[in-house]
């Protein structure tokens, strides 16, 4: 045992001081804290350059006269201009169009209560934001036009009246009878990123595994290292150590990542942990029962709260993140990355000992990666139906529990089957070491030989 711990300690401490573990460790943080930061911000971002549309109606539906002057029905907004133009032809300003300076030429012909189709004319791609702003302004003018046409009377007092608007808040009533506050999109967010890490992971290190082995089989350093210990503990050193520095990784990210996190969002002024003024705690909107009169409370509490902004967004997003227990979440991340990446890395090492050079890993690569390729396949189908057969038998199975049972840990999996798959994939990694073991001895020592899965499955049954 204190040779296995003195190979983890050279392998660690080897790899923690290359240069690429110092730059990804710092890299690493950025990128995360970008992707999650980034998206909000761009979101929020404005686009603030003013744009004119002409606009040529044959049909005359959608154009008033506001002191002789044609004037168009289409709303306009800060930034995008609507201009009608009465007498121009569409050939003449579409030969002219550079020098008009308009952004585009909405054309309506005259038949568009038939047609139904407006054509919109530019030299530019225009933005799906200015497409559904015309199309959404239009539909409602030509909407209302036909509702006119029928003589209803009191016709904008019944608009006004029959325009609803639902928002759906998703509340989940735990066993003791307790209503938490639940996102579904969070949720998702957490449970595909959870998964794809976990992938990534596991493939990046057990990759790393192997090129460890391979390297100090190319250069001869293994036989030196072999005289002293037997080839399974310098296995077990080996995977064990790489794991680690994985380990060690991932907590930097995790740290640095949310320190960059909280500090963007404080420098753009948001509060992540408190209400709006005035608002209730995001924690006791649903402290009390589930009666009518409860939940009536609650939706209107939930109502004033959508309404104060973001703030208070912010304030669900926070609850949400509470109710899906993210210690639990963490510490299934860690036993599924370290099982997870014991079990393929003794399946790398293997790979690594069979062979004398990267190039001849790729006929034994593909059995090893595809449940992995397979786990990021189905992950979409488990986010829509977690508790679906489909999502159950996946992350059950050992070679994809790692990557699917992640995707599932935020909607709640039972603990059962937690730890059917937990105790599956605790038995597989016993299963995979003791192969990985019969062939790493064999196969360390193995030079100028291809080797195929027959030789393999010979290596396997030898006699200690």
């Amino acid at each position: 045992m204190n040779k296995i711990s003195l190979i983890i300690r050279r392998e660690y401490l080897t790899r923690v001081r290359k240069k690429s573990f110092i730059i990804m460790s710092a890299i690493g943080p950025l990128l995360f804290a970008a992707l999650m930061v980034l998206p909000a911000v761009f979101a929020s971002m404005e686009d603030k350059e003013l744009r004119t549309i002409a606009v040529i109606d044959e049909s005359m539906v959608l154009t008033s006269y506001a002191s002789g002057q044609p004037v168009s029905v289409i709303p306009e907004t800060e930034y995008l201009k609507f201009t009608a133009l009465d007498d121009v032809e569409l050939e003449t300003l579409k030969e002219n169009f550079e020098s008009t300076g308009y952004y585009a030429v909405l054309y309506i012909p005259s038949n568009i209560f038939n047609s139904e189709r407006a054509i919109l004319y530019s030299n530019k791609q225009p933005s799906l934001d200015i497409s559904s702003h015309i199309r959404n302004a239009m539909e409602r003018e030509i909407e209302n036009m036909k509702l006119v046409a029928n003589d209803i009377e009191n016709l904008d007092q019944i608009l006004k009246e029959v325009e609803t608007n639902i928002s759906i808040s998703n509340i989940k009533w735990t066993k003791s009878g307790e209503a938490k506050r639940s996102n579904t999109g969070l949720v998702m967010g957490i449970g595909y990123a959870s998964g794809l890490l976990i992938y990534m992971f596991i493939f990046i290190y057990g990759s790393m595994t192997m090129r460890g082995v391979i390297e100090e089989k190319s250069s001869r350093i293994v036989e030196v290292i072999v005289s002293s210990v037997r080839p399974f503990q310098l296995m077990m050193g080996k995977i064990i150590g790489v794991g680690m520095v994985g380990l060690t990784q991932f907590v930097i990210w995790i740290v640095f990542t949310g320190i960059l996190v909280v500090g963007a969002t404080s420098i753009m002024g948001f509060d992540m942990q408190q209400p709006a003024a005035g608002q209730p705690a995001a924690t006791e909107l649903f402290a009390e029962g589930a009666s009518t009169a409860g939940a009536a409370a609650d939706a209107e509490a939930l109502s004033d709260e959508i309404a104060s902004g973001g703030d208070a967004f912010i304030a669900d997003i926070m609850a949400s993140f509470e109710s899906i227990r993210p210690g639990k979440i963490l510490l299934a991340f860690l036993f599924f990355f370290l099982f997870g990446y014991l079990m393929y890395g003794s399946l790398f090492a293997i790979i690594g000992s069979a062979v004398d050079n990267e190039t001849e890993t790729q006929q034994f690569m593909l059995p090893i990666t595809l449940p992995l390729i397979l786990g990021i396949i189905v992950m979409a189908n488990v986010m829509n139906n977690p508790h679906g057969p489909l999502a159950f038998w996946f992350s059950i199975f050992p070679l994809t529990s790692p990557v699917v049972m992640m995707v599932r840990m935020p909607f709640e999996v039972p603990a059962w089957e937690l730890a059917l798959s937990a105790g599956l994939l605790i038995l597989t990694i016993l299963g995979a070491v003791w192969v990985a073991g019969k062939i790493y001895r064999t196969g360390i020592l193995m030079y100028g030989k291809k080797v195929t899965y027959k030789e393999l499955w010979k290596w396997l049954r030898y006699k200690n």
